[in-house]
């Protein structure tokens, strides 16, 4: 829950805030719209705030950290990177300890949850190993759009053709394609 969240649930403006805490409106502002880093603010500001609101100054820098999110191609890397460092078998049994794919999925982050189903499948099949049903709901998704690698899309602008994306796509490993990931190389990572 951020700031702005909290305000709602407490049915203040920010105006209110600014007002009873006796923050400037402009600095309260600057922290709603995100201009201004709350953990940067006094120590005297947070207080005022904290207190306004009902909430300790550890909760109100709680409410300001978001999750990172890395790119979707820097995902993909780590995630091969895993696999070769740790081996098929301890990757497969590290996912499904962490149900990471199942926290990825109800977070909302689809390419990823199914990126790493994809591979879990594609494991599971390269060394005989049965799938696990946890995730047959998911199964059944899909991304709306192919997403193809970074350097196919790239190599595809240069010469100004779709050759390589459709060479990439009839290539694609087939676990990664169920999913509309296009994906032909998860073990040669440097």
């Amino acid at each position: 829950m951020n700031i702005n969240d909290i305000l709602t649930e407490k049915d203040m403006t920010r105006y209110r805030l600014s007002k009873i805490s006796g923050v400037p409106f402009t600095t309260i502002g600057d922290i709603c719209n995100g201009k201004t880093d709350i953990e940067k603010c006094s120590a005297g500001t947070l207080y005022k705030i904290a207190k306004v609101l009902g909430v300790t100054i550890e909760e109100l820098l709680e409410s300001s950290k978001t999750e990172y999110r890395s790119a979707f191609e820097t995902f993909k890397s780590n995630t091969c990177h895993q696999v070769k460092d740790m081996g098929d078998v301890d990757f497969m049994i590290h996912i499904l300890e962490s149900d990471e794919i199942r926290t990825l999925y109800n977070k909302g982050w689809y390419p990823e949850a199914l990126y790493l189903l994809a591979m879990l499948d594609y494991l599971s099949r390269v060394n005989d190993v049965p799938l696990c049903t946890r995730y047959n709901d998911i199964r059944s998704r899909r991304l709306s759009n192919l997403v193809f690698p970074v350097g196919v899309v790239l190599a595809s602008k240069v010469i100004h053709s779709d050759e390589p994306l459709k060479k990439a796509e009839a290539e694609a490993i087939p676990e990664f394609r169920r999913f509309n990931i296009i994906e032909s190389e998860v073990r040669n990572v440097v």
